[in-house]
């Protein structure tokens, strides 16, 4: 079961989780604020932004990415695989229960 870890601006994190959810590429997705570090076009950057960590399943892991990246504000988003091989049994089946097709 993997997680998409992905950082978005604070302006469209909860509108970009929430899109995920009601698209039914992921069953849930967790938004906490942070703040980003990071090198951009020669000069080092500080801002807040907001961590998204989505859950999904296998099998709708690579169009939750490819909608991620065509969604997203960025030119280049940073999106993540996080792969979890000890989920507890029963979150699992929900997840894949929450993004099959209706």
């Amino acid at each position: 079961m993997p997680t998409a870890y992905i950082t978005a601006p604070p302006e469209d994190a909860k509108t970009l989780a929430r899109r995920l959810v009601d698209e039914r590429l992921a069953a849930c997705v967790n938004v906490v604020p942070c703040t980003s570090v990071y090198r951009w076009e020669g000069a080092v950057e500080t801002d807040d932004e907001v961590i998204l960590l989505a859950k999904t399943t296998d099998d709708r892991y690579d169009e939750l990415a490819s909608q991620v990246v065509e969604w997203h504000p960025y030119d280049v988003p940073c999106v993540e695989r996080i792969d979890t091989a000890d989920a507890h049994d029963p979150f699992a089946a929900w997840c894949a229960d929450a993004v099959a097709d209706e």
